[in-house]
């Protein structure tokens, strides 16, 4: 296990992306131990010898806070970071645990009081045909999106478009041609229909996104992408800036769906950092969602509950010390009972039940596994907000270092999508 690097004085922040990415690789090296860790996997806090203040803080927490503390990022810095001083003070440690508390104002740019409302690009009844059939605040993402868009003449490129629905706003509301990017027929031509009655300039292309002689994208041409998953939206980034494409707007999601084993970082910072990213690592920013109701919290918890239950007879049965996971489930059987899960999950496992089971016995060893994995989850999110923050600036300074001047910023409230970065990049002057 790799310990912390002794520091003898607080080092004075850099403003710079570099700076910041490089100050940001630091802490999450040094701090990998407590947040770097599979919670299922774990009998106990992995890191309690080395943090006994932090470990006694986290058990002090009732149960029935841990959600609410854990959704307000502000509230679960203020309230484990002390007990984490403590512990690194004992250690002679200085860690920057100011970062923290600074990734916020850096994304928002101090434009935090305009993020609350989607701007209205349409009329009423425009928009009632352009929302049709778009679920849930995918639509406020969507028109908030489009707002950051510039007066412009120039092609716009719309990456991984689906049925379009960012790009047939774009051309409405810019009046600017635009290029949607699908693989899936069936997507692109119900965006076809709909741009033709509407009379909208804007074409789809039935293409795959990973082909090798991806050819759609120009020097002169803004190139957009909402919500592109993982290697998809780096997919974009590194075409565009071998096209040299004038402007890049990107919202990146889904850090983990990735095609190589590792984390293959793109800026030179990243390339020479000693941090190895599974794509298990990767999912650790977004484990923070301010949008599910009282029903799917207790659905989830219920969920999490049986799989560790299950997980404990199997490691008796197995003799293994390792955490054996199952396929996903339906939402429905939720409501079966423990005994029937169990006896699903053995099947999908090929494991051989005992007759005599105690069903009980394992759901109470369950509940208390789930009682772990909580806080040794919530302390690991203390560092969900930098690591997202890591990964957009690897992408900011991998553009920097393509000739862009880029911009990181957000581009809607929390409360419409966690997932509100937004990365502005323009082509500068040679």
């Amino acid at each position: 296990m790799s310990y912390p690097i002794k520091k003898s004085a607080n080092i004075l922040l850099e403003t710079s992306h570099r700076q910041r990415l490089k100050q940001l690789d630091a802490l999450l090296v040094q701090s990998r131990v407590l947040w770097q860790v599979r919670a299922f996997d774990c009998t106990q806090l992995p890191w309690e010898k080395q943090f006994p203040c932090l470990a006694e803080k986290v058990w002090s927490i009732a149960d029935a806070d841990i959600d609410a503390l854990d959704k307000a990022q502000a509230k679960l810095n203020a309230d484990l970071l002390p007990a984490l001083q403590r512990d690194l003070a004992r250690h002679d440690f200085v860690w920057q645990l100011d970062l923290l508390q600074q990734v916020a104002p850096v994304l928002t740019d101090g434009h935090t009081s305009q993020l609350q409302h989607a701007p209205q690009l349409l009329s009423d009844k425009q928009a009632a045909h352009f929302s049709a059939g778009i679920k849930g605040r995918k639509w406020s993402q969507i028109t908030a999106f489009a707002a950051q868009i510039k007066q412009d003449s120039s092609e716009v490129l719309e990456w991984c478009a689906g049925k379009g629905h960012l790009g047939r706003l774009i051309a409405k509301a810019h009046s600017r041609p635009v290029v949607s990017l699908e693989w899936q027929q069936s997507l692109c031509d119900a965006g076809t229909r709909f741009a033709d009655n509407w009379d909208l300039p804007q074409e789809f292309i039935c293409a795959d996104a990973f082909a090798p002689q991806q050819s759609k994208l120009k020097q002169e041409q803004l190139a957009v992408a909402l919500h592109a998953c993982g290697d998809l939206h780096v997919r974009l980034l590194r075409l565009a800036s071998q096209a040299n494409t004038r402007s890049i707007i990107i919202s990146p999601c889904c850090y983990h769906l990735i095609q190589a084993e590792q984390y293959q970082g793109m800026s030179q910072v990243v390339l020479d950092s000693e941090l190895v990213l599974s794509p298990h690592d990767l999912q650790v920013p977004l484990q923070h969602s301010t949008l599910a109701n009282a029903k799917q919290v207790e659905y989830r918890h219920r969920e999490i509950v049986w799989r560790l239950g299950f997980d404990c007879l199997q490691r008796e049965v197995n003799r293994s010390r390792r955490y054996l996971p199952i396929p996903s489930i339906k939402q429905s059987q939720l409501n079966e009972g423990f005994k029937a899960f169990c006896h699903w999950a053995a099947g999908q496992k090929s494991v051989q039940l005992p007759v005599d089971l105690d069903v009980d016995l394992y759901l109470e060893l369950g509940v208390q596994r789930q009682r772990l994995t909580r806080r040794i989850d919530l302390v690991a999110h203390l560092f969900r907000d930098i690591l997202e923050h890591w990964l957009l600036l690897d992408r900011v300074c991998f553009l920097e270092e393509q000739g862009y001047s880029v911009k990181l910023t957000r581009f809607c409230s929390e409360a419409i999508t966690p997932r509100n970065s937004l990365i502005l990049a323009e082509k500068t002057a040679n």
